[in-house]
This record gives C-alpha cells, structure tokens and sequence, in this order.
C-alpha cells in the first residue's frame, strides 16, 4: 500500500493567478480529498460601502473584479437606479450591453490561454492572449481604460459612440470573428487538448443544481441558465441570446462552450452596434435615494452577478450585498479534484475559471 501525503498549494504558487490556499491528499499519483482556505484578498467592500455615497461606489465596485469590472457597475447601476425610480435612455442600455459582451469576450480568451499554459500547450496560450488585446484596444479607446473603463454612471454612461467609431469597432470585430474561428478548431479538434482536458473535473447536472453552480460551468453540464434570457435587463430583452450547452460537464465541455460562448457575443455586440438607438446617454440621478430595496443581476463572463442595495434615504446605501459566481463554484472544487491524477489538479482549477478578487471581495 503506498504512503499518503499531503501536498499544500499556494496561497503563493506558480499554478494560481490568485492568492489562495489547497491542502491536497495523495496517494501515489492520485488525490484522495482536497481542503481550501480562502480570503487572502479580502478587502471588506461591503462594509466600506456604508461609508460612501452612492456615486463613489460607482468606481468602488469596479474595483472588485480587474476581468469583470464594468459588469460589476453596470449590476450596482442598475439596482440603484431601480431605487430611484429613473428612467435610463436606451442608448445607454446599448453601450453597456456592448462593453459587457466584448468583457465577456476578452475574459473567455484570457481564461483559454491561461488554461492553454496549464496544459503546457503554450501555443494556444500565446495566441488566445494576443487575439485579446484586440478587444482591450477597443475598450481602451472607448473608455481611456483597458481594465478599468469607468463607463457607468448612475443614470447611464459618460461615453458616447460616433459612426466612425462604430466602423472601426466593426473592423476589428472582423479580425477578432477569424481568430476565433481558428481557437474553435483548436479547440474542437486538437487531440492534446482533448487528450488533457477530457473526463477530468466532472460536475454532474444534479451536482451543478445542488452547488447552484451558475454561468458557462453549469451550462458545459447541460443546465440551461443565463441571466441574459432569464431575467433580461434591457437592452437584453430585445435580443435572441442562443445559450450554448454541453452534457459531458468536464473540463473540456467548459473550453467548447467558452469558446462558442465567445462567438455567440460577437454577434450580439455587432446587433447592438447595428442598432444602437440615437438621443441622450443618460439621465439626471438625485444624490439621495429613497428608502427602500432592490436586487439586481446580471450575467457576468463566469455567471450570474447578484447585487442587493438597502437605502435609508441618505446618499450612503445601508446595506450592500454582492455574490458573484466564483463563489459557488468554489465549493464544488473539492468534489472535482478526488479521485484525479496529481498531473490533472492545474486542469481543473483553471477549468472552472476562478476569480478570487471577486469571491473574497
């Protein structure tokens, strides 16, 4: 019988992008049981939230995520101005739709090349990575900002788009539309990937709905949820979202939907491009809100993003709640990595697409 032994990973180790803490339990080459301990980066943005106005908070929240920010403002925005009671113009709705698919776009092909290095396919990695500035070049001209793009307001957006803009947008889109054909072949077909990711971190549909596992990681085990369909927000309400799906919920079915995922916001920012509305991007915000509640959520690049604001009719919230999706997920880290070779643990962390910053908040 060999010798069980217990391997620590992080919360400083080559393998996380994060700061986080695994104690794994082997048995030769294979893990027996898995333990976490998190909140490294934990920086009490609910709390500091009491003590800011809601105008401020607007650039606090985007500070949770560096991948994710502008979904983040875009959920915090739209809770308040359901307090308030504000009439949002369409063309603001628009631009923040554009930013959070070509956000959802630039992080699925950072979390394909960092998933690429894991399995040492270092090709794919380089490609995924270089393809992704295409988008944050974009960004950085719409916004000045490449991670931080300060977009929201409450009441809409400080940015506007012109037509040749537009066009040049479009242009890129063009350039982006073939390099993500390649990455879907890729993908698809290259047997090395397949051959590392295939049958490895599997979550069952019962699993995934007992965790209330969310985003691309619940739809590569065939469970149909998409905040973007099931609780639109406008301009979302108006579009055809094609949710895409996987049954065989390892970490293989995450890279094919990630990928097709990535396709399918292509054509959603080229429908919004083509029919942004014309007249004004926002609308006049009171610097108090009215008492009361309110919920909002969104479908971030990992999954549902859900904000819960209370106002006691200052210009501070009473009480401000977030939960992304990562942190569901954690908890289903230890059920995949048991029974998986040593070898497969960085597979499996990377299929699920962590972000720590955005869990411990």
């Amino acid at each position: 019988m060999m010798d069980r032994m217990t391997i620590p990973i992080g919360p400083q180790h080559p393998l996380l992008k994060e700061p986080m803490a695994f104690t794994v339990t082997v048995e030769g080459e294979r893990v027996l049981e898995a333990a976490m301990r998190l909140g490294y980066v934990h920086r009490g943005i609910e709390k500091l939230a009491e003590s800011r106005t809601y105008v401020q908070l607007v650039h606090v929240v985007e500070r949770i995520c560096g991948i994710c920010s502008h979904v983040h403002t875009t959920t915090f925005c739209d809770a308040v101005e359901s307090l308030m009671g504000l009439e949002v113009p369409p063309r603001a709705y628009y631009i923040r739709a554009l930013l959070c698919e070509m956000e959802r776009i630039h992080s699925h092909l950072l979390w394909l090349g960092v998933l690429a290095k894991n399995v040492g396919f270092d090709t794919v990695f380089m490609y995924s990575w270089r393809d992704r500035e295409i988008v944050l070049d974009i960004m950085e001209e719409l916004s000045g900002g490449r991670v931080s793009h300060a977009v929201n307001i409450l009441g809409g957006v400080r940015i506007d788009l012109d037509a040749a803009q537009v066009q040049r947008i479009l242009e890129r889109f063009d350039a982006l539309e073939r390099q993500v054909e390649r990455a879907l072949e890729v993908v698809e077909q290259e047997r090395t990937l397949r051959a590392r990711t295939q049958g490895v971190g599997i979550l069952t549909p019962d699993e995934v709905r007992r965790y209330c596992v969310v985003g691309p990681t619940a739809r590569a085990s065939g469970v149909d949820v998409d905040m973007r369909r099931d609780a639109p927000r406008p301009p979302y309400d108006e579009l055809d979202v094609n949710v895409i799906l996987h049954d065989a919920g390892d970490v293989w079915a995450r890279t094919v939907v990630r990928a097709h995922e990535t396709r399918e916001s292509l054509r959603l920012a080229r429908i919004l491009l083509a029919n942004l509305p014309e007249g004004p991007t926002s609308a006049r915000a009171r610097r108090r809100v009215p008492a009361g509640e309110a919920v909002a959520r969104s479908e971030a690049p990992r999954g549902e993003v859900f904000y819960y604001v209370r106002s006691d009719g200052s210009d501070t919230p009473a009480r401000l709640k977030v939960r992304t999706p990562t942190l569901t997920t954690l908890a289903t880290l230890p059920r995949q990595l048991e029974g998986v070779a040593l070898a497969d643990v960085p597979v499996v962390l990377a299929g699920v697409d962590l972000c720590i910053a955005c869990a411990d908040r």
